[in-house]
């Protein structure tokens, strides 16, 4: 998984590739390189590391050019090294590449690739083929189409050739990449974010499609070259620019503060008359009434939007609904059929786990809506139906906007369902959104308290373990905010069902053991209570998410690290408890002194499988 950039034009494309590497480092940051092309040939430069360590080896001796190629890395084959980094050079090519080839060994012993490689990566062998095919016919398209019947797997490839220096060469299998001209200059990217500094339109290379940039023009031909490809641009809706940190020492606060503008700008489009509308959609009542099951397909974040969903659809729609793990869900031989809807979540709409699952889903009769945050994206243009989050850009690798922005959505279905069911008359349906519409503000209370929950989140500073528990709703949003301090803070955290805790996890409850508490639910609020009462009975420390409504009948002595929540009818508590956990998350790495954008290990948009 990786960022990718290409630039062709009359402009210094050095600083254009390091300034938009920048803006992708999110999506890999272990490696960055660019590579750059001239009348003397092509000349790499590389670094493991942070794009920051590619701008000082570029400081000094790079000759100048129009025409590049950059990558930032999230490494899948061989270690973080130099050699690793792309781009890859092997002859008169060099090339950058997303996603994962899977016979790459195969490859290895059909060209004698054996002494030529240096690297541990399955991309340097794509660079030796088709460096190999293009000494044979010395045309690049040519070259291209032979090497890409070759491979098997997923794949974005950017190219340039040491003998056409005013041009860059792409192709794609799932894995994306967009493009876009402007004033006779030429942008690609994985993303449509780096593009955002220099136009607001775009498109999506179609999968299998050779695109030549050269000349201020970009011409696209079908695998066999016999066809020309037209392509479909996109006008973004969102600010690109807004991008920016806007002051903020890290993108996820940031992200964190923009919700209730986010949630606001989600709801309203698909509201009319007090009631959820997906008429700009194109979505037929006929998919909510003629489904009698619903399957939620979606990984980490969105999954545990998915959790909440399956509340709702079983308390309100008391419908059958499963949420799977879009990576395990072809291989559990589901039960699908067409009168299942599914649902596939994902932030960048390129999950390939979640792209994979939904194909699945509809190739056996499922018929399927998104909820994505990219116009354009691989599940967007896959799914039958698709409902954008308009969350805007979403930089930090943790994601916090597009989760709640997924749940508002999420919301409106539901409504949209109950209401086509009769199971809610036009009043009760309006009575429940306006509930959703009262999100924002709520959110705004909790953020406008941010210092209080940034002095709680010292007391888990120091932890090693740190336990989460709830029931229903709570148990729901508990296994979100378990996430997010895993990913950023690196503290181990399991949320549970505080009702198992008896079952056997009670053992691991020590004086050295933090519990985060949420208790936002009436109707089994003693229930939770008698819960934290067990952890605190075993020495614990407990920090308690509790509803404003339910905090007076907190005793005086157990309201120590207490932070009380904006009242909201039940169903709706996981809006404000879910920004107060992010809050919680975002301060404990803030104040470990890590760079909470960019946790180790992790990359944005998830890629490969």
């Amino acid at each position: 998984m990786c960022g990718i950039i290409g630039y062709v034009g009359s402009q210094d494309a050095k600083d254009i590739l390091l300034d938009s590497l920048e803006l992708l480092e999110y999506r890999g940051y272990d490696s960055a390189g660019i590579a750059l092309a001239d009348p003397e040939g092509v000349h790499v430069y590389k670094r493991a590391g942070r794009v920051q360590d590619l701008r000082e080896l570029c400081k000094e001796g790079v000759p100048a050019s129009t025409c590049g190629i950059g990558h930032t890395r999230w490494a899948t084959h061989g270690g973080v090294s130099d050699r690793n980094a792309h781009p890859h050079q092997k002859g008169q090519v060099a090339l950058v590449h997303n996603g994962i080839i899977e016979n790459y060994r195969d490859l290895i012993r059909k060209f004698n690739l054996e002494d030529q490689l240096v690297s541990e990566t399955d991309t340097e062998v794509v660079a030796a083929v088709l460096d190999h095919y293009y000494r044979k016919v010395q045309d690049p398209a040519e070259a291209i189409r032979r090497t890409v019947l070759q491979l098997k797997g997923t794949f974005a490839l950017v190219v340039i050739f040491d003998d056409k220096k005013d041009e860059i060469y792409c192709v794609r299998n799932v894995s994306p990449i967009v493009m876009t001209t402007f004033d006779g200059n030429i942008m690609l990217a994985s993303d449509v974010t780096a593009l955002g500094g220099y136009t607001n339109r775009y498109f999506v290379l179609p999968e299998l499609c050779i695109a030549t940039c050269a000349g201020g023009e970009i011409s696209l031909t079908d695998l066999a070259g016999e066809k020309e490809v037209e392509p479909e641009y996109i006008t973004v809706d969102w600010e690109l620019n807004r991008a920016g940190k806007n002051g903020y020492p890290f993108y996820m606060e940031k992200e964190i503060m923009e919700q209730p503008e986010a949630i606001a700008k989600t709801v309203e489009p698909h509201m009319t008359d007090g009631l959820s509308d997906f008429t700009a959609e194109g979505i037929p009542d006929e998919i909510f009434t003629g489904c009698d099951r619903v399957c939620i397909i979606a990984c980490g974040t969105a999954m545990h939007a998915g959790l909440v969903a399956q509340a709702l659809v079983q308390s309100i729609l008391r419908m059958h609904i499963d949420v799977e793990y879009a990576s395990e869900f072809m291989y559990s031989n589901p039960v699908l059929d067409e009168k299942t809807l599914v649902i596939a979540i994902s932030q960048s709409g390129e999950t390939i786990d979640t792209l994979s699952a939904l194909r699945y889903a509809r190739s056996n009769g499922a018929k399927s809506i998104a909820i994505v945050n990219v116009r354009g994206s691989s599940i967007a243009q896959e799914s039958d139906y698709v409902i954008y989050t308009n969350a805007g850009p979403e930089i930090a690798v943790a994601s916090t906007k597009a989760y709640t922005t997924q749940l508002s959505i999420l919301y409106l279905i539901v409504a949209r369902m109950a209401r086509l069911k009769g199971i809610y008359t036009p009043e009760e349906t309006r009575a429940f959104l306006s509930n959703l519409t009262k999100v924002p503000e709520v959110m705004k209370q909790v953020l406008d308290k941010k210092v209080e929950i940034h002095k709680i989140a010292r007391k888990i500073l120091n932890a090693k373990n740190v336990f989460m528990i709830g029931r229903g709703l709570d148990y729901s949003i508990l296994l979100e905010g378990s996430l997010k301090l895993k990913e950023v803070s690196y503290i181990h955290c399991e949320a549970y069902a505080s009702g198992e805790l008896k079952h056997g996890t009670i053992a691991l409850i020590t004086e050295e053991t933090p519990v985060v508490a949420v208790v936002t639910q009436e109707k089994i609020f003693a229930k939770e209570l008698s819960n934290v009462k067990e952890v605190r009975s075993r020495g614990a420390s407990v920090i308690l998410f509790v509803k404003e409504s339910l905090a007076s009948q907190i005793p005086e002595d157990e309201q120590e690290n207490i932070f009380v929540l904006p009242d909201m009818a039940d169903a709706f508590m996981v809006m404000p408890a879910s920004v107060a956990l992010q809050l919680l998350a975002y301060y404990v790495s803030q104040d470990k002194g890590f760079d909470v954008d960019k946790p180790r290990n992790l990359a944005k948009v998830v890629t490969v499988e």
